[in-house]
């Protein structure tokens, strides 16, 4: 008897360490493949275009940037590491402004009609608007382009967040509200304890779709106000016709945006209740 149940047991674990081995397997194929097909096509590319660099060439000019990232030989010489570090600062600075300003912004217009009737009309008709449309009049408001690249971004990253938390606190259930009112909580205990577990799933959406918008426009930015950051690198390289460096930048561009939208997914997930 003890020696089936030992094959049951050895069966069942050989069983899972293949589902699991087949599970990596899925997961790591499927991109290694689709990286695959793209790298083939480039060169397809680049055989046809000689102005276009072959992955080789690219991958070679990588490792020589890469290798000294964070030189710097003055203003407008400085390695692609400070070059990015000064965009994710910019990002970082007019995101956080975003937060502190679109976030108790949204919880207001969600939370009371009168203040859904002023802003909603406003939100509307700005939230179309391009952020780069914005960027002049950070310009001439800040009469300097670093200001002026973090308004850009503070105007395209507000806007996810005032919806996405308004639509949370106008979903949060009315029998919440009413238990709130028997046991005559203040609003801030109604704000605290009520609507943020409630609203904070809807509010991280906002957050992580922030995120990418502030990070697509940075770099158009930066390309338009000059001095540091990844965009005005990219732009700088194009001048010089490096075009390698400049697929590189786009590389280096994709990979950080993936990053930060995967890290603010994983943040939303955790915060994200689910019934069980």
């Amino acid at each position: 008897m003890s020696t089936v149940t030992t094959i049951s047991r050895g069966d069942e674990l050989a069983a899972l360490w293949r589902e699991r081995l087949e599970s990596a397997l899925k997961a790591v194929v499927g991109p290694v493949a689709g990286f695959a097909l793209l790298v083939l096509v480039w060169q397809a590319v680049a055989m046809r275009i000689p102005e276009i660099p072959t992955p080789g060439v690219t991958w070679h000019a990588a490792a020589e940037l890469f290798s000294d990232p964070f030189y710097d030989n003055g203003p407008n010489d400085k390695g692609i590491g400070w070059n990015l570090l000064a965009s994710l600062q910019r990002v970082g600075a007019g995101f956080g402004l975003a937060a502190l300003v679109g976030i108790p912004v949204g919880f207001a217009i969600g939370r009371y009609a009168a203040v859904r009737a002023m802003f909603s009309p406003i939100v509307s008709l700005l939230r179309p608007v391009s952020p780069l449309a914005w960027l002049p009049l950070g310009l001439l408001l800040f009469k300097a382009a670093d200001p002026a690249a973090i308004w850009a971004i503070f105007i395209c990253s507000i806007w996810p967040m005032i919806i996405n938390t308004a639509v949370g606190v106008s979903r949060v259930p009315q029998d919440y509200l009413n238990v709130a009112r028997v046991l005559n909580l203040s609003e801030w205990k109604v704000t605290t304890k009520v609507l943020l577990p409630a609203v904070l799933p809807y509010m991280l959406t906002g957050v992580r779709l922030s995120i990418g918008t502030a990070w697509l426009v940075i770099v158009a930015a930066e390309m338009l106000t000059g001095g540091t950051g990844i965009g005005f690198w990219l732009w700088d390289e194009w001048n010089n016709m490096k075009v390698e460096h400049i697929v590189i930048a786009i590389f280096v561009i994709g990979v950080v945006g993936l990053l930060l939208e995967t890290l603010l997914v994983a943040l939303a997930r955790h915060f994200t209740y689910t019934e069980e």
